[in-house]
């Protein structure tokens, strides 16, 4: 399937690895000119290489900024001051109990999972309103609507993100511009496999059991009974960053295997 995504620029924060680097594969394989983002200039540079390795007419481009700073997110914008496609995929995770939650984590979690979407969109969407075409698209998760025991504070900044995400589609009635947010659950992402990784020789058994034990005791509901590959996260975000969405619109579409029991 075409996804007519030629000549279209795309975006992708935290796009160095896991799902955002799988999105910046995908949008490439469609012909879409590409702009990486990663904390250091080692990471980007790294995942530029290994995607003109695959892509090697590809129009890729990269810049290193952390995105939970304001000043980095200028940065950003000062050197790439416009894009078709904005896709918002910088977060962190981290499982803790809810009383050993200080402020500082509450605040550091809300910063860059919240206000670096926030920054980016502030500067791009109006641009794609004037221009009456664009793409905005918030990963978020499944935890933003089933939220974690574990991680309140994690599940807190993707419902926030959902709410901006819907908040920002209201403005765009009328035009060819669309704001959407993409729910996945647990996802074999890199931190994901490091995490699983750790555990397993803490625990001393395989990493299939970990996963096994996670999903029989920690997410019972999902359908699936396993972590999802970041390509089949990609496959979804490309898609409704195409043309061919341009129906879908301040939706929360779900890639999260059945875990939230849900007809909604």
């Amino acid at each position: 399937m075409d996804l007519k995504l030629k000549g279209k620029k795309a975006l992708i924060s935290g796009s160095t690895a896991g799902i955002g680097y799988a999105i910046a594969s995908r949008f490439l394989a469609e012909g879409a000119s590409v702009v990486i983002n990663g904390r250091s200039q080692g990471s980007v540079d790294q995942a530029i290489a290994e995607l003109k390795a695959s892509y090697p007419n590809a129009d890729i481009a990269g810049v290193a900024a952390d995105l939970a700073k304001a000043d980095e997110v200028n940065k950003l914008l000062s050197q790439v001051p416009e894009v078709d496609i904005l896709i918002n995929n910088t977060g962190i995770f981290e499982p803790k109990t809810f009383a050993d939650i200080p402020d500082e984590d509450w605040l550091r979690f809300f910063e860059i999972n919240v206000l670096s979407g926030i920054r980016l969109a502030r500067h791009y969407f109006p641009k794609m309103l004037a221009k009456n075409w664009g793409r905005v698209i918030f990963v978020s998760s499944e935890s933003g609507v089933f939220i974690p025991e574990e991680m309140i504070h994690y599940g807190m900044t993707k419902t926030a993100q959902i709410a901006v995400s819907r908040g920002l589609a209201e403005m765009t009635k009328g035009t060819a511009v669309t704001v959407n947010s993409i729910l996945p659950g647990p996802t074999k992402s890199k931190g994901v496999s490091q995490y699983i990784e750790e555990l397993a020789v803490v625990e001393k058994k395989s990493t299939a059991e970990v996963e096994r034990e996670f999903f029989k005791d920690m997410r019972p509901t999902s359908l699936i009974q396993r972590f999802a590959e970041v390509e089949e996260v990609a496959d979804t975000v490309v898609y409704y960053s195409s043309p061919l969405a341009s129906a879908t619109n301040g939706a929360s579409i779900r890639v999260e295997g059945g875990l939230v029991k849900s007809i909604l």
